[in-house]
């Protein structure tokens, strides 16, 4: 029989007031998956499943890394000369990789993220790396398309920040109503790209959705 992983309290009020989670070990990690083995009706002592827990760890420890990250350290480094530049900047279709907070199953689609630069842009790159930190979370996909653009307008403060995101959840195309032919789509519409229907239909034309999202957006 499987040793259970110890109980810990899971956590505790700080200084401040705030409760702050207390993170379990790996040991603890890799015991709990040997009973959610053990549950599924596997032997976890059987050669297949011997390393299991171990690789299960190490592969959260990457599907999950944004929780260790700090989204906003990667929009610091701006260009100012930009040549007077003044119109949409856009990235298409930033491919990413979730799992969704209530059955932790894989949430797989793209991200097209826009903004109107007030005084200075920010490297194309930083854009994938903002996606991938707040994607590598437990997520519900409307939340993480609101703080991706949240972020973005806090930091570089743009005249306007526009985010559409699609997925597919495997919560709904492997289980439950399995209709893997079906995807979700979210938005997000800030400053410019809320209140000026043209500017929001340039930016929809350009990621090809043009009609496909109506409104202001969330």
């Amino acid at each position: 029989m499987a040793k259970s992983a110890k109980a810990k309290t899971p956590a505790r009020t700080g200084p401040s007031g705030k409760t702050k989670l207390v993170k379990p070990s790996r040991e603890e990690a890799e015991a709990a998956v040997r009973t959610l083995i053990q549950w599924a009706g596997d032997d976890p002592d059987r050669e297949g499943l011997l390393a299991t827990p171990s690789r299960v760890v190490s592969a959260y420890e990457e599907w999950y890394s944004g929780y260790g990250q700090d989204p906003r350290d990667y929009l610091q480094r701006t260009f100012d000369e930009v040549g007077g530049y003044d119109e949409i900047v856009l990235l298409r279709n930033i491919r990413f990789e979730s799992h969704c907070e209530h059955h932790m199953a894989p949430v797989l689609g793209r991200v097209h993220i826009g903004y109107l630069p007030r005084n200075r842009v920010v490297g194309i790159s930083k854009l994938v790396r903002l996606v991938d930190v707040f994607a590598r979370r437990l997520q519900v996909q409307e939340k993480m398309t609101a703080e991706i653009a949240a972020c973005l307008d806090a930091v570089l403060k743009p005249h306007g920040v526009a985010v559409v995101v699609e997925g597919v959840h495997e919560c709904m195309t492997t289980r439950g109503v399995r209709r893997p032919d079906v995807s979700m789509v979210t938005s997000r519409m800030l400053g410019v790209f809320r209140e000026r229907a043209e500017t929001r239909e340039e930016f929809l034309a350009a990621i090809n959705m043009r009609g496909a999202v109506t409104g202001a957006g969330g």
